[in-house]
């Protein structure tokens, strides 16, 4: 009998990236990411956003999964999955890392999003990539410090170190 030898499941990247989206829409991925998603062996992505507010990249299998959720959120709320589904394919586009390790976000995506010809920040979360512009990072930034001493204070009794 042959045994198959045991794969290490990869870890994705932790913490956030300052890329580049060029005036053609091309996202230059950093190299940890780029590694990261030829690791996970996703050769499709479905670039989309979910909140207006941030893009995302997610390697299609998730993007396949999500679509398997919408469709039995179709049974108790119609109107909820309907919208999702409506707005993901409005802004979203399949796309492939190029050569140069570059991904092509859509036109109306990367225009009502402020992404275009500009630095973005980037992270992982949730299975995906997650597209900042500068003004949107900003914002969360501050937000994510408000209190922070308190949000530490609470973390703390739940065993943060």
């Amino acid at each position: 009998m042959e045994e198959k030898p045991q794969t290490t499941p990869v870890e994705p990247p932790r913490g956030f990236f300052s890329a580049h989206v060029d005036d053609k829409g091309r996202l230059k991925l950093p190299v940890d990411l780029q590694q990261y998603l030829s690791a996970i062996g996703d050769a499709k992505f479905f670039v989309t956003s979910v909140d207006d507010r941030i893009a995302r990249i997610y390697p299609i299998s998730v993007w396949k999964g999500n679509e398997k959720v919408l469709e039995a959120l179709a049974t108790e709320d119609p109107d909820a999955a309907e919208a999702l589904l409506f707005v993901t394919n409005d802004y979203g586009a399949e796309a492939k890392v190029d050569p140069q390790g570059r991904v092509t976000l859509p036109t109306d995506l990367r225009r009502a999003l402020a992404l275009e010809n500009q630095e973005v920040r980037l992270d992982w979360s949730q299975g995906a990539i997650n597209v900042y512009s500068k003004a949107e990072y900003e914002a969360r930034k501050r937000q994510a410090k408000d209190s922070l001493a308190e949000k530490l204070k609470a973390a703390k009794l739940k065993g943060f170190k």
